[in-house]
C-alpha cells in the first residue's frame, strides 16, 4: 500500500482543520437559537468565524489537537504492523507541518517528545472485519474536554439530583449531571458519548466510540433513542450555554449505547467533547492505500460570518502594561481589546513561578493560559499557527499568589477560576478574561509578532513562556476586581435548574 501513509496524513490534516458538515449544522442551529446580542451569541459568532478561518488557512481549528485516537478496521490478512508504523510516521509529519500540536509528554520527566510519538501515543485500535476495505477513523479530542469525562458507579447520590439507581432513571440523572458539571471548562456547547455497562476501562473506551456516530443517525435501541431525545431536550434547559456564559444551548449532540457488565458493577461512562468536534474517517483501498471515500462529509452546512459585537463602540481597550485604575473600572460582562505584549503560561510555568523569578517583568502585564502551535521558518523566526485558550481551572492552586507576586493585571483563559483566584483578583486589582475556547485561528490573527520565548527546551512548545505582541485581542471580563464571577453565577443558576430533574421520569 504505497499510498497508505499519504492517505493517513490527509486524514489527519482534514480532521484538524475542517469541521465536518454534521457538526457545522449543529453549531448553525445553536446560532439560530441563541438570543441576538447575548454573550452566548457573541461566543458562537466567534466560533463560526474560527471554523471558516481554519478551513481557509488550513490551520488547526483548536490549538489543542489532543491525543490522536485511531479506530482501524482491516480485512483479514492486512499487515497491521506496517500500518501502525505508517500511521505513526504520518502523525510525526503532521506535527512537523503544524497541523498537530506537540502533545506527547513523558509522564515522569515532563519532557515533550516534539513529534507526538511515545509510549501510548498516538492511540491506535485495530480490529479485523469481513469487509474488503480498510476503514480508518480519527478523533482529536483536546485535554480540556477530556478532563471533563466522567464515570459514575451506580447506585450513587448525585448533587442536586439525589439517588441514582441501577435503572434508566439513574442513567438519566448521571447524564444530566455530566452536562452540568462540564460547565464552560469543556468548551460548551458540547457533544457526549455515553456507555452503559462494561468495566471501568471498557466503559470509557465504549463511550468515546459513540462519538464516531453520525449526529443525525437513529439509535437502534428504542429505549436509548428515547433517552437521547430526552437528554437533547432537557440538558439545554440547564442554562450553561456556550463557554459557560449562560444561554439556551448547552449540548449539541448525545449518543448512548449499552454493553454487558458484571453483576457487581454498574458504570455509566460519559465522554465529553467540546464544540470543536474533530472526527473524520476514510475508506482505503487495501491494495494501493488510496482513499476511496470520506465518511463524515455528507450533506452541507450554511455557516456564515456575522459582524462581531467586539468591534462596537462599547469595547474597552486595554494597553499593556495596564494600570490598576483601568482594571478597577472594568466589570463582569465588559468586552475588551488588548494591545501590547502578553505572555503565555500554563501548568509548568505556574509551578515554576511559585519558587522562582520571572524571566521578564510581569508588572501590569497579561498572562495568557495558552499552549500555542508554533512553527519556525527558514530564517529562524517563530510564527503562531494556532493560539486559543486552555482551561484555567488547573492553575487555581497558583494563580492568586502569582498575580500578587508579579503584579499581573489580567489573566486570560477559558472556563473561569475558583474562589481563591477571585479573592486574589479583588485584593490585587486584577481581572480574569474569558477568551473563546477552541478559537485558535481567530486569536492567532491578532498576534502581530513573537517577541521571544523562555523555557522552550525545558518545557516544550505548549508549556513554554511565549512573549506575543498582540493588537485587538478580544475577550470578555468574567471575573472582576470587585468580587464578581460570571462562572460562579452560572454554576449556581444551572445547579438550581438541575435540581428540577430530581423527580423520577421512568
Amino acid at each position: 500500500m504505497e499510498h497508505f501513509e499519504e492517505s493517513i496524513l490527509k486524514l489527519i490534516v482534514d480532521t484538524s482543520t475542517n469541521l465536518p458538515p454534521d457538526v457545522r449544522r449543529a453549531v448553525e442551529q445553536a446560532q439560530i437559537r441563541e438570543e441576538i446580542g447575548s454573550r452566548a451569541a457573541l461566543a458562537l459568532d466567534t466560533i463560526v468565524e474560527n471554523v471558516l478561518l481554519a478551513e481557509e488557512e488550513q490551520g488547526p481549528i483548536c490549538q489543542d489537537t489532543g491525543m490522536p485516537t485511531f479506530e482501524v478496521h482491516t480485512p483479514v490478512g492486512a499487515n497491521q504492523i506496517v500500518m501502525e508504523r505508517q500511521i505513526k510516521s504520518a502523525v510525526a509529519e503532521a506535527t512537523r507541518l503544524g497541523k498537530l500540536r506537540t502533545n506527547s509528554v513523558d509522564s515522569l520527566t515532563g519532557k515533550n517528545t516534539g513529534d507526538n510519538l511515545g509510549p501510548g501515543t498516538p492511540v491506535i485500535h485495530f480490529r479485523q472485519w469481513e469487509n474488503d476495505e480498510i476503514d480508518v477513523r480519527l478523533i482529536l479530542k483536546g485535554g480540556g474536554c477530556e478532563n471533563k469525562n466522567i464515570q459514575y458507579s451506580l447506585p450513587t447520590d448525585l448533587p442536586g439530583l439525589g439517588k441514582a439507581g441501577r435503572d434508566l432513571d439513574g442513567i438519566r440523572k448521571c447524564i444530566m449531571h455530566a452536562v452540568y458539571q462540564a460547565q464552560g471548562q469543556g468548551c460548551s456547547a458540547g457533544f457526549i458519548g455515553v456507555s452503559i455497562g462494561g468495566d471501568r476501562t471498557t466503559g470509557y473506551q465504549h463511550a468515546k466510540e459513540q462519538l464516531f456516530r453520525h449526529l443525525d443517525d437513529q439509535n437502534p435501541v428504542p429505549e436509548l433513542a428515547k433517552l437521547e431525545s430526552y437528554i437533547m431536550e432537557h440538558a439545554n434547559e440547564l442554562g450553561v450555554g456556550t463557554m459557560g456564559f449562560g444561554g439556551r444551548v448547552s449540548l449539541l449532540g448525545c449518543k448512548i449505547a449499552a454493553q454487558n457488565r458484571l453483576p457487581a458493577s454498574f458504570f455509566v461512562s460519559v465522554a465529553y467533547n467540546c464544540w470543536a468536534f474533530r472526527r473524520q474517517g476514510v475508506r482505503i483501498d487495501p491494495r494501493t492505500g488510496e482513499i476511496l471515500n470520506w465518511i463524515y462529509k455528507q450533506g452541507t452546512s450554511d455557516l456564515k460570518r456575522k459582524e462581531s459585537a467586539v468591534f462596537s463602540d462599547k469595547v474597552k481597550v486595554l494597553r499593556a502594561p495596564i494600570s490598576e485604575e483601568a482594571i478597577r473600572a472594568l466589570h463582569v460582562g465588559d468586552v475588551v481589546l488588548i494591545r501590547g505584549e502578553m505572555h503565555t503560561g500554563r501548568d509548568a510555568l505556574h509551578k515554576y513561578l511559585m519558587d522562582h523569578d520571572a524571566p521578564v517583568s510581569l508588572d501590569g502585564g497579561v498572562l495568557y493560559h495558552c499552549g500555542p502551535v508554533m512553527l519556525k521558518d527558514d530564517q529562524g523566526k517563530w510564527h503562531v499557527k494556532a493560539a486559543g485558550p486552555t482551561t484555567s481551572a488547573r492553575e487555581e492552586p497558583y494563580q492568586a499568589e502569582i498575580i500578587q507576586k508579579f503584579g499581573l493585571r489580567a489573566v486570560i483563559g477559558k472556563g473561569g477560576m475558583g474562589a481563591k483566584t477571585l479573592a486574589g483578583l479583588k485584593a490585587s486589582g486584577a481581572v480574569y478574561l474569558n477568551a473563546i475556547g477552541g478559537a485558535a485561528q481567530y486569536y492567532a490573527k491578532s498576534v502581530e509578532a513573537v517577541n521571544g520565548v523562555d523555557f522552550l527546551d525545558e518545557f516544550g512548545i505548549p508549556e513554554a513562556m511565549w512573549h506575543l505582541q498582540v493588537n485587538g485581542f478580544p475577550a470578555i471580563v468574567t471575573m472582576d476586581s470587585h468580587g464578581n464571577s460570571l462562572h460562579a453565577d452560572v454554576d449556581k443558576q444551572s445547579f438550581k435548574k438541575l435540581e428540577a430533574f430530581a423527580d423520577p421520569v421512568y
